[in-house]
């Protein structure tokens, strides 16, 4: 079996590929495992509401059973999270979501996480997903860009609107570390967190650094 970590984007937008290709540069090493990055044709353009969500889970786990024989883990690269159990009882090799291991870092970064969203419809979905985890507790606020997945590719706009809500979160919520919740916006990471002054996670890179973790140790 090859080392392997095939990290999903679910949605049909190359650029959202790319980006989370890029992103996924400091984590290849010497050594380690390939991380190759993959896009879902099939799936809508950007994963925005319950109805897409829905959509992609079946194509998940078809592209999960797929490479199950040449790949030692898979990440599932949408802040949703789509079929991630789904696609956990068709492997025995680790599944990672983007959002729970997002989440899960933020909490080894500060005591308050904010999440960035796309859309402000995107937030009840988040919030039903925290309390699942049992972490309302720990979340400061979740707030909206307002620029759909497509809209992403707009340099100029999306950072200056992250850059707005991360300083709300930052100033009126309380947040100490941000988390952001869509993976079309793995570029905007590094000059986000240094012109907010809070560590930022890239959700895709959070779970590939564990798949990494997880595939070094053997760890099912």
């Amino acid at each position: 079996m090859a080392d392997r970590i095939l990290v999903i984007n679910p949605n049909s937008t190359e650029a959202v590929t790319r980006g989370i290709d890029t992103a996924m540069e400091p984590l290849r090493i010497a050594g380690g495992p390939a991380v190759e990055c993959v896009t879902l044709k099939d799936g809508p353009p950007g994963i925005e509401n319950q109805g897409h969500v829905e959509q992609v889970v079946p194509l998940i786990g078809a592209m999960v059973k797929k490479r199950d024989d040449d790949c030692s883990a898979f990440v599932i690269a949408c802040y949703s999270d789509p079929g991630l159990h789904a696609a956990r009882e068709l492997t025995t090799k680790p599944v990672l979501g983007i959002a729970e291991c997002g989440i899960l870092t933020a909490l080894t970064l500060g005591q308050r996480f904010g999440v960035i969203s796309i859309l402000r419809k995107s937030i009840p979905r988040h919030l039903r997903y925290v309390g699942q985890m049992g972490l309302n507790d720990r979340m400061a606020g979740d707030r909206a860009i307002g620029l759909g997945v497509v809209e992403l590719a707009d340099e100029a706009r999306t950072f200056s609107r992250m850059v707005e809500v991360a300083a709300e979160l930052r100033d009126e919520d309380g947040a100490d570390v941000l988390v952001m919740g869509c993976a079309g916006m793995a570029r905007y990471r590094d000059r986000l967190q240094r012109h907010v002054g809070l560590p930022v996670v890239e959700p895709s890179q959070a779970a590939v650094s564990m798949a990494i973790g997880r595939s070094r140790l053997n760890w099912s």
